[in-house]
């Protein structure tokens, strides 16, 4: 075990996975001699040489086509987007095209691409480099979607990403990168898709979360624990393959739902989990379910802290839900 922060450990996984297989290459823009702009590849060049850690022009389409074709000749193509914001030039080309290659040719072109994406606010970057559209790629069957919370998974989620057959869009939540600690196995450890975390165990009601939300809740359920209040936190992990018997089983105990993400809450992810648990465990409800999110507007800059989902927002949400029934 070696205790790493989410961004290091994200270039462990890189690291690892290129040890492992010679047809993983990555590729993005200053991902080589510079390191990516949150150094997340850094040093992997100096380690592997410029042809499999590629510095591509300015041009996401570029980016994903080319790891696009890589991947149908046999390659493992690692594709970064500087920023999730920047990855919409790109959009007919995963939407399109790398989410339907193992569908369409009946499995025989499985289409092995992960792109990597920072995402979300946190870091006062402004409407240009704070977004979340996660539940743009959930839509889109064909994609998986993977988002990790803590280092170990970064780097566990990271290694299945590139051995699976389908897809990836692996989203690292940047506002964590280095304020987020600990201990990451070494070698190839490997976190299996589809299986959510239980963060923090309680019994009265259940907090569902991915990605950076998940140390704000539980932020919020230490500070509801001091008003007698018992909030479990559900680090979903992957948004696609959903653990829905988890999220289900959690609810089910508590009778209580409070889903929080910091996308804008029209059509978000959170839409989706409201929707299962009414046709599911609609019976085990006792208080209507609630949704902590962003808001309906561009991302604002002076505004940030306004924006995101706060530990104040979730306990309030936790709060009134406990209240109600």
């Amino acid at each position: 075990m070696t205790e790493l922060t989410l961004v290091q450990a994200v270039n462990r996984g890189l690291f690892e996975a290129m040890r492992q297989d010679p047809d993983v290459l990555l590729l993005g823009e200053d991902i080589g001699l510079n390191g990516g702009v949150f150094r997340a590849t850094e040093g992997l060049q100096k380690e592997f040489g410029a042809e499999r850690v590629i510095d591509t022009p300015l041009s996401e389409c570029g980016i994903v086509g080319t790891a696009i074709g890589m991947a149908l000749y046999g390659l493992k193509p690692i594709a970064e987007i500087q920023f999730m914001d920047f990855i919409y030039p790109a959009f007919d080309q995963i939407v399109s095209e790398l989410a339907k290659f193992r569908y369409r040719s009946g499995g025989q072109y499985p289409c092995h691409v992960v792109i990597r994406t920072p995402y979300g606010g946190g870091i006062r970057g402004g409407l240009y480099h704070s977004q979340s559209t996660e539940a743009f790629f959930c839509h889109t069957a064909g994609l998986k979607v993977v988002v990790p919370s803590t280092p170990a998974d970064a780097k566990g989620l990271l290694l299945t990403a590139v051995h699976d057959e389908d897809p990836v869009i692996f989203l690292e939540p940047k506002r964590i990168y280095r304020s987020v600690s600990g201990e990451v196995p070494e070698g190839d450890h490997r976190v299996p898709f589809g299986v959510a975390r239980t963060a923090r165990e309680g019994s009265d009601v259940s907090i569902l979360a991915w990605g950076a939300m998940v140390p704000t809740s539980l932020e919020a359920a230490a500070k509801l624990a001091d008003e007698g209040i018992s909030a479990e936190v559900i680090d979903l992990r992957t948004l696609v393959p959903l653990d829905e018997a988890a999220v289900l089983a959690s609810v089910e105990k508590t009778g209580r739902a409070v889903i929080v993400h910091e996308a804008a809450r029209n059509a978000g992810f959170g839409a989706e989990l409201a929707a299962r648990i009414a046709e599911k465990a609609l019976y085990s409800l006792r208080a209507p379910i609630a949704r902590v999110t962003g808001y309906d507007t561009p991302f604002p800059y002076a505004l940030e802290h306004l924006y995101l989902p706060t530990p104040e927002r979730i306990e309030s949400a936790a709060r009134e839900a406990v209240r109600a029934g």
